[in-house]
Parts: C-alpha cells; structure tokens; sequence
C-alpha cells in the first residue's frame, strides 16, 4: 500500500483508484438492475447518484467480482441511515479490502464551494476489517469525534480525516502501531494527546488549518517524520524536542504567532524545506537566515524587541475606535492604534494595531465599473462596482482586513466568487472567504497588503500548482476526468501552472449547431507562467463529450479544438496530435498552453461555430431596452438582454410593442446594478418583486439565461386625462427625489451625470364606458388572469405561484383540466428546466382563460384538490388586496360612489365586508 501512496498529495490519493477505474471501466451487469463500475479489483460507486444503493445490490447478489475488490469509493452525499445500513454490510462482502474512501466534497454550493458529506459516525463493525484496511479516507464530511471503530485497525497505513469537524482527538491515537501517514487538516483541534509520540511508523503528519495554540514535546519521539504541516494555526513557541526528527524533510508552520523557534532546527541533518512565513518572528540564527531552504517573508525580523510587557490593566486597554461612515462622508483618519470603519457603501475595514506607524487619512470612492476600470476574464461576471481606496500603494505592517457587500448570484456550478485588485497595472484574484450576513447578503472577506481598487467577480473554479522540474498532477476539483500530468524535465525553474473548466449546456450547443446528437466536452483553460513552452510534452486528459464513449463513437466526428492566442481564432487540431481514446477520456500531448475543446458533431468546418459558442460563453456586455406595448399603451417592458441577442429580440417584438429610440438601448455590464425611476404620472405598486421604495431595481447574474422582464403599469389618472410620463433609467444610486422632466433634460447634457437613457410614454385617457356608474369594461392589466367578480392575478402573482410548485405542478395541471398529452410535450420541450415546465404549463393555461368567468376560482380549486392549500390560501389573500385596491382605485376616479356597489361585491355587501 506504501507504493501506492507514495508520491500524492492527499486529495491525489484520494483520486488514484477512481483514475484507475475510469480509464479502464468494464461494465459488469451480468443480471439486470446491477449498474455499477468494477474494474479488476477496485470498485467506485461515487461518480454517479445512489451508490449506496448499488452496493447494496451487489452485497445482496454476491457476485465473484466482488470478493476480489481491494479498493472501494462510496460518495457520502446520502441519506445517513442508508449509508450507516451499507457501511455495515461491507466487512463480510469485501473480505479483502484494502481502501476505503468515503469522502465528501464531490458535490458544490450555489458559490462553488465543497458541500460536506453527511457521515458522522462509522458502523462498529468495520473493526472487523483490522487485518486488512491500510487506507482510509474520511475528508470533507461531519465527523466530531473519532470513530471507535478506527483504533481498532491494526493495520492502517493511511487516515485522512481533513475537512471535518474534530475538535481533539483521542489518547488512544497512539495504538495504531503501522500509521505513517495523517492528515487532520482543517477541523477544530485546540489540543493533541501525548500518546501521538506513540506512533513510531508515521511519516508523513498534516495539523494544519486548526486552533492549536501548544503542541505537546512527545511529538519528538516520532523518529520517522519526514513531513510536519502545523500551518495556520496559533502557535506561539515550539517545543525544543522538534529538533530531535533526525528524518525530517520538510516542515510548515507559516501563519502562526511564533515569536522564536528551536535553535536546533538548524542542524536537522536532512531538512530541505523549513517555512517560517506570516509570523511575529523578530531574531532568527545565523544558520537559518542564511539557509537557502529557510522562509521567512511576513516576519518582522530585525526590529527592536519590545520590553517585556507588565501585566495589562483590563480597565486601562481602549478598545479598538469603530467608525460608522455616512454617505456624504469620504474620508477617514487611521492611527498606529487601528480601527474599524463600516462605510456606507456596503464595505467594511479593519485596521489591526500597529498597521501604520503613524496617523494617515484614507480616502474612498466607489466607481461605476466602466470598461477601462473592470478587469474581466473570458467567463468571469462582475459582482460589485469597483471601490479605490487611497492612498495607492502604501504598505501596512499588517494585513488589513476588507469586507465587500454582493448579492448572491444564480450561479453555475463550478463557480467561484473572488476579490481582485489592482496592483502594477495588473489584477489579481486575493484569497477570499465569505461570510453570510442574511440569506441574501454576503460579504466577500480578504486582507490587502496595499491600497488600490477593488471588485467582486465571480469566475470558474481555478486550480493551481507550483510545477518542479521532478514534475506534478494537475487536477480539476469541480470536473473529476479533467487533469493534467507534467513529466520529470518538462521544467527546469518551478513555475506556476493553473487550470480553468467551464461547461456548456447541451441544449444551447444543439440549438447553435441544429444538430440533436451534437455535444461538447468542458472547455479548459491551462495557462502558466514562465516560458512559453515546456521541455517534455504535457498530457492532457478529457472527459469525452456526454452520450459519446471511446468503444462507440465515430472518430470522423470528433474534433480537437484548440484556440489560437495570437489570432483569437478557433483551429482543428485532431489530426495534429496522437489522440488516445479510453471508454470515458481522451488524451492528448501538448508543449504550449491554451484553450482546448473536445466537440463530436457532424459539421466538417467547426471553427466557425466554436467561436460562436465561445462568445457566447463569454457575455461579459448587455443592453437594457425599454418597449411600449402597441394594443395597450399602459405597458412598458423593461427588459436586460445579452449584447448579441438585442437586434433579434426587437424584430421578434415589434409587431406588438413600439420602440425603441437608439438613446434607449443601453449598454452594461453583467451583474452591474441601476434603477428604473418613473418621473411623471407612473406609479408603481411597491407589492411587486424587484421593487425598493416604488423604483424597480434590477440585478443581473451570471449568462441571463432566463431573460427578466418587468412589467409596468400606470395608476388611475385622477382628473380622467391623458397621463404623459418618463421612464429613466440610472447607475448607482437613485436621487432622493425623481427627479422632473427639466432635471432629467439637464442631467442629460452633464458629463458626469447619473441619466442613462429615457423612453418617453403615452398613456390614453382611461375612463369607464358612457354613462355608466360602473367601470365593468376597465382592464386593470391586460395579463389579469380572472374577472371582476372572482378577482385578479396578474403575471407577478402567477410567476410567485409558479415558483412554488415545484414537482406538483403535473397533478395541479391535470386538475386544471390540461390533457396529459400537452403535459407530455411540455416535459419534453424543457427537459432540463423544471422551472420553465411550471411557468410553460401555467402561463399557456392563463392565455387561454383570458375573458373567461370563474377561472381564478378553478385554479384555487385545483391547488386544493392537489393538497397544496398553502398556495391556494396565497393565491386567497393575493385577491383580497387585489379586489380592495381595485375599488378603491375605482372610487378615486369618480366612477363609482361611496355607497354604490363595486365589482365583486353584491348588493347586500359593502366592500368593507367583501369576502375573497
């Protein structure tokens, strides 16, 4: 088992047996209903759902396969009682088993980070593998105590426990007499036990990531150590007994509070690695400063050491200054005692004691993110404006701490959300941390070295290594099959090497390409610094398109892609490289780093159409467009499209709305935030989505794959006349009054004005029919679904409905009378959108009751007969507010008398006592 381990790193050895596996899968179903991938004695079962229950199934059917397995991936993203129920059948079923890896982290969050897995615990009768199991891996889950059962496996070579929640662990650690590699990294440990000497065969020991503040001298007795990782913790000293691992190689203990380490450490006979970063370090010996294998950047080595401290008087420490900013205020004074400042553009500062050595004052500004001040990669979307914060370039000596306000996005998967800055007039992705403030407010939390400008971006995942010239695996952590395996002299300097994967939809390739069997693989991005090429070929692995696999393809329709940097353009490569096919990858060799894209269709000239969908991956610009409806006036449509879909959406709607004026396209970028402001005779009902204190606000995320659309509609006018008005459209922040036709005009002519563009509206004088008392025949909205007498719904209040149906909506859609054949097509249709199957069923149902009496009353009737009565009373007390302000509105016009009866009201009832 040592062979095996030897040379990962401990996410690489969690990955070894599924590498093995996917590239030479058989597929053993040898009786129907067992799906499962086995390939000569390995077993993984956590690459697609259910695992468990496949295992299950195969523990049940006992199939000689199975007592052949050494090595065995379970996912741990299950139910917890059936994953405890088949963690118990595996010590009698896998009587040979050697590997047992039950990681979470394969599945992500909304912003791309690893979910935990749900195992707490493990079955006692895993012991029974003692003789056996040498490897076992537990990261990424729940666990906050040690399983019992672990102490009992006598012949455990590996543990890797990283990414939990242990907050110690037990003294009975020592009692694993064969342990050379652990890994506690990032829990909660604030101690470890004595007994850990104990473990005489441990090589390789990974601490980092805790809350250790003391680690104990029996650490000393570990006379075969070769790796020490205690990064990132809170230590404050050493024990002298470090310098008694005569065998240690490497040793990790940056980020820490250490004031002074071991002299000893100097003469460890095989060091070659000793890094001392991000300390309080202040005096080192001669033989460690000058050691080539010594680092000690972020320690403040060479001043003056402080007195020794007498013992602080509590009631004597000031406390930190906090500052709370208001917006007319744009500067601060920062003194060598630090403070913390909250500024009231949704970003907060921590100043840290001792960051200046004298006072200075600070300076912010947040920027509208016009194109020369945003920073943006091919698929990276913006988040926030762009805040500078000055002096520029000003070193602190000590990080300052920076949180940035964003609104979640409606991201992918695979993404991630980064600060980046300015710096050298370049930017730079910071180390960032969020912190979740409400479920829809999240702080973007990172330390800057120096002030400059700042953003939020949200990017694809990146991963990165430090290449030496002994060479490196490079893996993606969101797409398992990708990866990229440097040899030994592809390099002769290390240099840094980084890896980005982003995936198309299948259905938008097939509608470019108009071809249903067409697929692509993910896109990536390698790029790296230092000389353009390598010595050695690089190899690079694909997953192969979806639907596609090496045993059944048509190699005339796959294309290697490979994007030329020079010329921006997109060349076929395949007949270029050796193309090596397995059941699931491909892989290929290369000296030089791009983009690469795997595509199987039956277009012979792909170039072309690969540019097409690489713009439209990349949608970094849109356009705003404002449209008045022909039939009726009263509407506007507000709508945010992508740059390149503008011109075809307006041919597509000018036979039923007018407009736009060119001043009314306005250009953006994705994620940036502006106001709609209505300057005369538009009110807008606060009671609607998207709307703050009667603006509508809008935010756009990510490739505006479902385009939002805002509905607007005018109120009664008072005095029966035709209502004339504006809508503007604004960057930032609205003024505090809208402002009128003269300031809009004004505005329009300054060069530093807030005014983007303005759609001027028409709106017919609205009045009920002749001589009527009664407004029968006035349409509050021409979407309402329903009638005078049973109430109104309009488009808001179905999409709210829509929203919360989920997977009823088939049952609610049969009780509406809708035939299951058109239920059929439309799951056909948006087979891979659930939310565009509820909205499609509900919305072409509405269309077709326009007109018709009762059919508020039959929707309420269907969501009752489909037990979802909490819609049904939504939908109840959304007519109740509806049918009051209706009336109201309808004796505001004079069309109707205080004591005459109103639309959906009786003549025994006043419209205090109307009933829903």
């Amino acid at each position: 088992m040592a062979a095996v381990l030897e040379g990962l790193e401990p996410e690489e050895t969690a990955a070894a047996a599924e590498d093995a596996a996917r590239s030479t899968v058989e597929a053993v179903e040898s009786r129907p209903g067992a799906p499962f991938l086995l390939a000569g004695n390995q077993l993984n079962l956590d690459v697609h759902p259910g695992g468990c229950h496949r295992l299950q199934y195969l523990c049940s059917q006992q199939p000689p396969e199975l007592l052949q397995v050494e090595f065995l991936r379970l996912s741990t993203h299950e139910d917890p009682r059936l994953l405890d129920d088949t963690l118990a059948q595996v010590p009698w079923s896998l009587l040979r088993l050697r590997s047992l890896v039950l990681k979470g982290g394969q599945s992500r969050g909304a912003l791309g980070a690893c979910l935990h897995g749900t195992l707490t615990t493990l079955p006692a009768g895993l012991s029974d593998l003692a003789c056996c199991l040498a490897h076992l891996d537990l990261s990424f889950n729940r666990l906050e105590t040690l399983p019992p059962c672990i102490l009992e496996l006598c012949s455990l070579d590996a543990l890797l426990l990283s990414h939990n929640r242990l907050s110690e662990l037990p003294e009975v650690l020592g009692a694993l007499p064969t342990l050379t590699f652990l890994s506690v990294r990032h829990n909660c440990l604030e101690k470890l036990p004595t007994t850990l000497g104990s473990l005489s065969a441990l090589q390789r020991l990974d601490l980092s990531e805790n809350l250790l503040d003391t680690i104990p001298s029996e650490i000393g007795n570990l006379s075969n150590l070769s790796e020490l990782n205690l990064a990132s913790n809170r230590l404050q000293n050493l024990p002298a007994s470090l310098a008694g691992l005569r065998s240690l190689r490497l040793l990790v203990l940056h980020s820490n509070l250490l004031t002074s380490v071991p002299t000893g450490l100097a003469h460890l006979p095989l060091i070659t690695r000793l890094d001392l970063r991000d300390n309080q370090l202040r005096d080192l010996p001669a033989e460690l400063l000058d050691a080539p294998f010594v680092r000690v950047q972020g320690n403040p080595l060479g001043e003056a050491s402080p007195a020794p401290p007498s013992p602080p008087d509590i009631s004597q420490i000031p406390e930190m200054p906090r500052l709370f900013l208001t917006s007319n205020l744009d500067s601060f004074l920062v003194s060598p005692h630090g403070c913390s400042v909250t500024l009231a553009c949704g970003v907060r500062l921590q100043f840290p004691a001792g960051a200046t050595t004298t006072p200075i004052t600070i300076h912010y500004r947040l920027w509208l993110p016009e194109p020369h001040l945003v920073s943006l990669g091919p698929h990276d979307f913006l988040l926030s404006g762009v805040l500078e914060l000055q002096p520029h370039g000003v070193a602190f000596q000590q990080d300052v701490s920076l949180w940035l306000l964003f609104v979640p996005p409606r991201v992918q998967r695979y993404r991630e959300v980064v600060v980046r800055t300015r710096s050298d007039d370049s930017w730079t992705d910071l180390e960032t941390h969020l912190e979740e403030e409400a479920p829809k407010r999240l702080w973007a939390r990172c330390q800057v070295p120096h002030f400059s400008w700042f953003l939020v971006v949200l990017r694809p995942v990146s991963n990165t290594c430090l290449l030496p010239p002994e060479g490196a695996l490079l893996c993606s952590s969101g797409h398992p099959g990708v990866k990229v395996t440097f040899p030994s002299g592809a390099t002769e300097e290390p240099r840094q090497v980084s890896m980005q994967v982003v995936h198309m939809a299948g259905l938008e390739l097939r509608a470019l390409l108009e071809e249903s069997e067409a697929s692509v693989s993910p896109l990536l991005c390698l790029s790296q610094n230092g000389p353009p090429s390598f010595l050695q070929p690089v190899t690079v692995q694909l997953p192969l398109p979806p639907g596609v696999t090496g045993f059944s393809l048509d190699r005339s329709h796959l294309h290697l892609l490979y994007r030329t940097p020079s010329t921006a353009t997109w060349d076929d490569i395949t007949t270029q490289v050796a193309l090596e096919l397995t059941h699931l990858y491909a892989r290929f060799q290369v000296t030089h780093f791009s983009w690469y894209w795997l595509w199987y269709t039956t277009k012979t000239c792909v170039g072309g159409l690969a540019r097409k969908a690489w713009e439209r991956l990349r949608l970094h610009r849109v356009n705003l467009i404002a449209l008045q409806r022909r039939r009726d006036p009263e509407q506007v449509l507000l709508q945010c499209l992508p740059r390149n879909k503008v011109d075809a959406t307006l041919c597509r709607l000018m036979d039923r709305y007018r407009g736009p004026e060119p001043s009314d396209t306005v250009e953006m970028f994705e994620g940036e935030k502006f106001f709609a402001a209505f300057e005369r005779g538009i009110d807008v009902d606060a009671d609607r989505p998207d709307c703050v204190d009667g603006r509508i606000c809008f935010v756009f995320y990510s490739h505006l794959k479902n385009v939002k659309e805002v509905y607007i509609t005018t109120t009664l006018d008072r005095e029966a006349q035709a209502v004339r008005g504006q809508v503007s459209f604004y960057r930032g922040s609205l003024p505090v009054e809208v402002p009128q036709e003269a300031e809009a005009a004004r505005q329009r002519k300054g060069t530093d004005a807030l005014w983007m563009a303005t759609l001027p509206i028409k709106l017919p004088r609205l009045r009920g029919p002749q001589g009527s008392g009664q407004g029968t025949d006035f349409s509050l909205m021409p979407l309402n679904l329903g009638d005078a007498e049973t109430g109104f719904l309009t488009q808001s209040n179905l999409l709210s409905v829509a929203s919360r149906l989920g997977p009823d909506w088939p049952t609610v859609a049969l009780h509406l009378g809708m035939p299951y054949r058109e239920l059929q097509r439309i799951r056909h249709e948006f087979r891979d959108d659930l939310d565009g199957q509820i909205r499609h069923m509900l919305f072409s149902w509405a269309e077709r009751q326009a007109g018709q009496p009762g059919a508020v009353g039959h929707l309420v009737q269907a969501l009752e007969q489909s037990d979802r009565q909490d819609v049904a009373e939504e939908v109840r007390a959304i007519l109740e507010l509806g049918r009051h302000k209706y009336q109201d509105s309808i004796r505001r016009t004079g069309l109707a008398s205080e004591d005459s009866p109103l639309p959906g009201t009786s003549a025994s009832q006043t419209p205090e006592s109307a009933q829903a």
